[in-house]
């Protein structure tokens, strides 16, 4: 069977049969692939930027039956009568990634099943042993080299999906489609699957080391948004405050105690209905005054906001009869199947418009701009993608877009006001969120030590997805008895690891076992008793540690928004494993315990209750100095360093000048 290659915008087409594959220059040495089998391309929701910045110098040469398309560092080759594409570094010609083509048509490189009107379809690569993978979003498995891992392209709770993957070998890709599946990253073949799309779409970039990967990335899907100083301190949150008194006075014993609170933060159900989009008034009488007075002592007040949508309230009918609420496409019109709630639908532009006007009257008019969107992946119940209808589509096919569309009605709502650097700690994210004001925080995760440890490889590797903003639950969401002595050492060493993430904000629901608190039985709510969650709930030893390390974050307030300009002109992120800046030193990208916090500081946490000492790597290539007793020591060597409850091992690059005390 014969097959054709022409040129096309500044690439190739090849065809064969009904299969045709498109390859051009995209952005800095990189390429964007399509294929299809349909009668012609489509322009389909996606998260590439639609015309980078594409050096002019890109080369295509084309044969009879083979292909070549050179930009840059990358050199992609079609050859064979099935197309097979590879792709090469060009100063070498080493292939760095290329398609599995078997002998047998069950096993070509890439496979289309008619699926209802779309495709199942499959993309194969071959697999390499000694290949590492970072990125694929934020996961709770633990590992922050992810080869051998099988990943849902699906976000839930705590699992956020983000199809972009960098290469110990040297490159980026990014699966370009927000529809369900899966990445198979195995011994014996690198696996991705659509379970519902009408083309294959990716991006390959080939660099020379991974910060620059960061960058080509971010040239192609969008720069990160402007970080603001606000969100550069403590945050104080628990689940729940309950009344506009109760919020003031535990900021005011914050203001009283002269620990630097940034953000106090109002979680769900200060609303009357869901998808009232307001504070009820009972509970929060004059919220204006409450904003005046925290700005008054240096807090912003942050809210919670959900998507859903209570069949009672008062938006439910307009959002209806407008088309603007998600919707099953077969059985009754309800997503939620524990409330009587449905969720507007962010994909659709009028759904968004309403939704910020309602945003508008019931929070900003009042002063508060700063928005904490929960429950947004959404949160299906039951999880059932392939009976909901987005606006953009099938959720088989769309549904990775919600949370993007989500923050892109508060990132355009709030810029409207006048606010320069608009920021939304979400629940999700997908490609491009980045650009729209999100940072991601890893969502309802236990009270553990090895939740911990899970959260250190899953902020890396968000980080290395192209999300730079990022935090946790600081000891976690829910399990925790704040009278446990063994409760109160994880807080601290969470909150130690809290100081140096990109936010640092306390949450969580706590129980307490002995006197536990009394509630007005009016109020009362047995699932999230008025537990406190302040420094000073957990005892006078443990909450002068927890004291003088929101004092250090206040200090380090310069320092972390000097990386969070780097992050906007980079894409570098400020939280990042010790491979990015140490890629020549192979031991580096062994450790998964240890990250870097800017150029200059690094930071190993402790992850398990009783340690008081542990092992820590010093990248070769720079002189290392204690952060506390100021002792220095060679790069390239590992050292047994004392952890005392009050502190965790810092070092700091000996050259920087930095000081932590």
């Amino acid at each position: 069977m014969s097959s054709f290659i022409t040129q096309r915008d500044g690439g190739f087409l090849w065809q064969r049969a009904h299969e045709q594959v498109w390859v051009v220059p995209w952005g800095h040495h990189g390429v964007r692939v399509r294929i299809t089998q349909e009668a012609a391309f489509l322009d389909l929701p996606q998260g590439l930027l639609p015309q980078p910045a594409t050096p002019s110098a890109a080369k295509t040469e084309l044969g009879d039956a083979e292909a070549t398309l050179i930009n840059g560092n990358i050199t992609v080759q079609l050859t064979g009568r099935f197309g097979q594409l590879s792709f090469e570094r060009t100063s070498d010609q080493k292939v760095l990634l290329k398609e599995r083509h078997k002998t047998t048509a069950e096993y070509l490189a890439r496979t289309f099943i008619p699926e209802g009107g779309t495709w199942k379809i499959e993309q194969r690569f071959f697999a390499d042993d000694t290949e590492k993978f970072y990125g694929l979003g934020q996961r709770q498995h633990g590992y922050l080299d992810q080869k051998g891992c099988v990943l849902d392209l699906m976000h839930r709770n705590t699992e956020v999906s983000i199809p972009f993957l960098i290469s110990s070998k040297g490159y980026g890709f990014l699966w370009n489609h927000p529809g369900l599946g899966r990445v198979e990253l195995g011994r014996n073949d690198t696996r991705w699957v659509a379970d519902a799309a009408h083309q294959l779409d990716y991006y390959v970039v080939i660099e020379d080391a991974p910060a620059l990967l960061l960058k080509r990335y971010a040239e192609v899907t969008g720069f990160p948004s402007a970080f603001p100083e606000w969100a550069a301190g403590y945050w104080q949150c628990k689940l729940r405050y309950k009344t506009q008194r109760e919020l003031l006075e535990v900021a005011r014993e914050y203001h009283r105690r002269k620990l630097p609170v940034s953000v106090m933060v109002i979680d769900f159900h200060h609303w009357s209905k869901s998808g009232d989009w307001s504070l009820d008034p009972q509970c929060w009488p004059d919220p204006a005054a409450m904003v005046r007075e925290l700005k008054a002592m240096g807090m912003e007040c942050m809210v919670s906001v959900w998507p859903t949508v209570d069949w009672s309230c008062a938006n439910f009918a307009p959002l209806r009869d407008h088309g603007l609420l998600l919707r099953n496409e077969r059985g009754m019109p309800l997503q939620n199947g524990a409330s009587v709630e449905s969720f507007y639908d962010a994909t659709h532009p009028a759904a968004r418009t309403f939704l910020w006007e309602q945003i508008r009257k019931g929070y900003v008019q009042h002063g508060i701009r700063l928005f904490w969107l929960d429950t947004m992946e959404p949160e299906l119940i039951p999880l059932e993608l392939d009976n909901t209808r987005f606006y953009l589509g099938n959720g088989r096919e769309v549904a990775g877009l919600y949370p993007r569309c989500h923050q892109q009605a508060f990132y355009e709502g709030l810029k409207a006001e006048g606010e320069a650097a608009p920021m939304t700690l979400g629940r999700s994210a997908w490609v491009g969120s980045q650009r729209l004001g999100a940072a991601v925080w890893s969502a309802d995760i236990p009270s553990t030590f090895d939740s911990l440890r899970r959260q250190v490889a899953g902020g890396l590797n968000i980080a290395l997805s192209g999300i730079p903003y990022w935090t946790t639950d600081i000891g976690g969401f829910h399990g925790g008895d704040i009278d446990d002595p063994a409760f109160r050492e994880l807080l601290v060493r969470w909150f130690q690891y809290g100081v140096f993430c990109p936010i640092m904000r306390m949450h969580g629901v706590r129980r307490q076992q002995i006197n536990p608190p009394r509630e007005d039985p009016g109020k009362a709510d047995p699932n999230h008793p008025n537990v406190p969650n302040e420094v000073w709930s957990y005892g006078e030893d443990t909450c002068a540690i927890l004291s003088d390390q929101i004092r250090l974050r206040d200090r380090l307030k310069p320092y972390i928004m000097k990386q969070m300009q780097v992050a906007q002109t980079t894409g570098l992120p400020p939280m990042r494993p010790l491979f990015v800046d140490f890629p020549s030193d192979t031991r580096a990208w062994e450790v998964e315990d240890q990250f870097l916090f800017g150029p200059e500081i690094l930071v190993a946490p402790v992850l398990a209750g009783g340690v008081r000492s542990r092992p820590v790597y010093l990248p070769a290539g720079v002189r290392w100095r204690d952060a506390w007793t100021g002792a220095t020591y060679d790069g390239g060597t590992t050292i047994l360093t004392d952890a005392p409850l009050e502190r965790i091992p810092v070092y700091l690059v000996e050259s920087s000048g930095l000081q932590l005390g």
